[in-house]
């Protein structure tokens, strides 16, 4: 199911037919049973990450509604609590490196919502960029006709970003134009306009860091979701294309296939919200 806040966006993707693990007729989905069936699929334990992966606030035992979004905001929360969701599945959830733990103000609201509710929270953040299948990168490749390659960095398996080419030529111009309709969000390009581009590198959100690396691969150009001031500098002066989508448009697609794998998989309904941000 798909449900529209503020803003209209692109069609939610299908998660590819991975392995079903239907519970049984009359047997309930547990939030363990889904903890692990995501863990299994995404591997935490790989990654070296700036927030703790997988359940961050346990709510109720069973589940039969998914409500699955960009970030753990209040506004999702509130959505989830109107869809009636027993769980809660984003990429950007809490409890970051070096915030602030105390419980108070805004995170004592968002918290104070989740377990009045009894709703869980789920997030993954770097392995949800990095699966081959339900990806952050991977969901974008597709939605933009991007054809993957390989990550970029070569010889890991849980590469975050990705490496690949058009489907076809086009000026730089006109694969802006192609990023803004598909994705709903104006992409920022620098760079000679008319310049031809067909091998490209990307990784979603604010990974504008890794342009260096992209031109160290060769590739004409480079997409991320956000850009910093340096970026500009470094494209201008180096000659690759760069390209930046917004960090929230560029990661509304993983969260969408991972939400829809679990309704496949086991029976349960999924909805996507999407919380408009301009970023």
């Amino acid at each position: 199911m798909f449900w529209q806040a503020r803003a209209a966006v692109p069609k939610s993707i299908r998660a590819p037919a991975l392995a079903k693990r239907r519970p049984g007729e009359n047997e309930m989905l547990t939030r363990d049973s889904l903890h692990s069936a995501m863990n299994e699929l995404l591997q935490p334990g790989r990654f070296r990450d700036y927030c703790p992966n997988g359940l961050q606030v346990e709510g109720r035992s069973q589940v039969r509604r998914v409500v699955t979004g960009v970030t753990a905001c209040q506004a999702l929360l509130d959505a989830a609590v109107v869809e009636e969701a027993d769980a809660i599945l984003v990429h950007h959830g809490y409890f970051w490196k070096n915030e602030d733990a105390c419980v108070t103000g805004m995170k004592k609201q968002r918290l104070q919502t989740l377990l009045r509710h009894g709703i869980n929270l789920f997030a993954y953040h770097l392995p949800l960029d990095a699966h081959p299948e339900v990806g952050n990168n991977v969901a974008l490749a597709r939605q933009l006709g991007l054809e993957v390659e390989s990550g970029m960095t070569p010889d890991d398996p849980y590469s975050i970003g990705l490496v690949g080419r058009l489907s076809a030529s086009m000026t730089a111009a006109q694969f802006a134009d192609h990023a803004t309709g598909v994705l709903g969000h104006p992409a920022l390009h620098i760079g000679e306009p008319e310049d031809e581009i067909e091998t490209i590198a990307w990784c979603t959100g604010a990974a504008q860091g890794f342009i260096d690396q992209a031109r160290s691969l060769g590739v004409d150009a480079y997409l991320s979701g956000e850009i910093s001031e340096p970026t500009t500098h470094t494209a201008r002066e180096t000659g690759i294309h760069y390209f930046a989508c917004g960090h929230h448009a560029t990661e509304r697609y993983g969260v969408q296939a991972l939400g829809d794998w679990l309704e496949n998989a086991f029976g349960i309904e999924h909805v996507f919200i999407d919380i408009d941000n301009p970023v």
